[in-house]
């Protein structure tokens, strides 16, 4: 008898952009960072290269929010990772996000979406079968903040109730 093969591991890091602004006359797609924004997205890409969550794969939604928040983050992390702006997951709805990460190949095996809310919260509650592990994702998934998600399938697999959360950060807990 031969041991069992472990099941690959994948990883699904969900990040909505850092706080924006709301400048007048500015539409939604091209807001920038809001001061607040500008000081938490460095603080949370420390937070993922001290905890190894570094994405060999980040999908960056097109929006101007999410793209500045990707480069704030990103300056923290490995000078390697491959980088796709989607214009698909800007403000998207779960199932629409889902089927983006369906599509990503399986030699990815942690990848980083930067999007928006509701769609990722969304997302989040769907992908997690442990209810009672969401409580902090159902009650808010405010600007900046970060879940990570295990999955023992990979990509094209990837089905409600098929992630495990592993942890769920908010911007608010990594400020001294």
């Amino acid at each position: 008898m031969t041991p069992a093969t472990p099941l690959p591991r994948y990883r699904l890091l969900l990040l909505r952009h850092a706080k924006s602004a709301w400048p007048a006359g500015v539409d939604d797609h091209d807001r920038p960072l809001g001061g607040r924004g500008l000081k938490t997205a460095p603080l949370m890409g420390r937070y993922m290269a001290r905890e190894g969550l570094v994405p060999d794969l980040a999908l960056v939604s097109t929006a101007r929010r999410t793209q500045e928040s990707w480069v704030l983050v990103g300056a923290e992390l490995r000078d390697d990772v491959e980088r796709r702006d989607v214009g698909e997951i800007y403000e998207a709805a779960a199932e629409r996000i889902a089927g983006v990460i369906r599509g990503v190949d399986a030699a990815i095996r942690t990848l980083l979406v930067v999007g928006h809310n509701p769609g990722l919260q969304e997302l989040a509650i769907d992908l997690v079968s442990d209810g009672e592990r969401l409580a902090g994702v159902r009650e808010k998934f405010p600007t900046g903040a970060l879940a990570v998600i295990d999955f023992a399938v990979a990509w094209g697999d990837v089905a409600a109730g098929s992630g495990v959360l592993e942890r769920f950060v908010v911007p608010r807990s990594l400020v001294g």
